[in-house]
């Protein structure tokens, strides 16, 4: 079983999905992704999750990312499952679920949480950027549905700390003032910024590019 860290690659893998058998890699190409799973199929969390992914579906490709779901249940069951996302979320399911009943995938990124009695997987992200480098993790327990703006609003601070010098601070939402990292000199972020503002030697913000 994988012990997967920030920066290492993700973990290829071939797979049968709601949208056909895919090479993840091949399948994410030159896109980020969105790797989340759900514990089963027909439950409540689940469904009210997989259902707000499907709504976002114009946020994720303007940020140019591919949202994909897993869980153990069989391809059946997720084709069964389809309408019930549909018709909570108020969008028809337009990302693939994974179906993983052997477990394979689930095993290669550790979703399966020990002591819980069963084989279901816990709600793991991966954010994963296009060189197919893991960028962000999230676990979240199996009763605790997770906030889909949290990761959107993840999404937009990964894609634009991309550009060197830059991180975001507490609670930083798109539109926000962002920081300049230490390693980079005021004067030099002067050039590089506008309105850079000196509030502590090591705290500089600046206008989001």
């Amino acid at each position: 079983m994988a012990h997967l860290r920030l920066g290492d690659e993700a973990p290829n893998f071939t797979a049968m999905t709601t949208e056909g058998e895919i090479d993840f890699h091949e399948w994410k190409k030159d896109s980020w992704a969105v790797l989340f799973s759900h514990p089963a199929d027909f439950t409540p969390v689940c469904t009210t999750e997989l259902g707000r992914t499907a709504a976002l579906s114009e946020g994720f490709a303007k940020r140019n990312t591919k949202p994909i779901a897993i869980s153990v249940d069989p391809i059946e069951d997720h084709h069964k499952w389809a309408p019930d996302i549909g018709e909570l979320g108020g969008t028809d399911l337009n990302f693939p679920i994974i179906a993983d009943p052997d477990k394979t995938v689930s095993e290669l990124y550790d979703m399966i949480h020990p002591g819980e009695g069963d084989s279901s997987t816990v709600r793991s992200v991966f954010i994963i950027s296009p060189d197919n480098k893991i960028r962000l993790t999230l676990t979240y327990p199996k009763s605790t549905g997770r906030n889909f703006d949290e990761i959107m609003r993840v999404i937009d601070s990964l894609q634009l700390t991309e550009t060197e010098g830059l991180a975001t601070g507490a609670d930083w939402v798109p539109g926000d003032r962002v920081i300049i990292s230490p390693t980079m000199s005021t004067d030099d972020a002067k050039a590089k910024f506008k309105n850079v503002e000196e509030i502590k030697p090591y705290l500089r913000f600046a206008d989001a590019p």
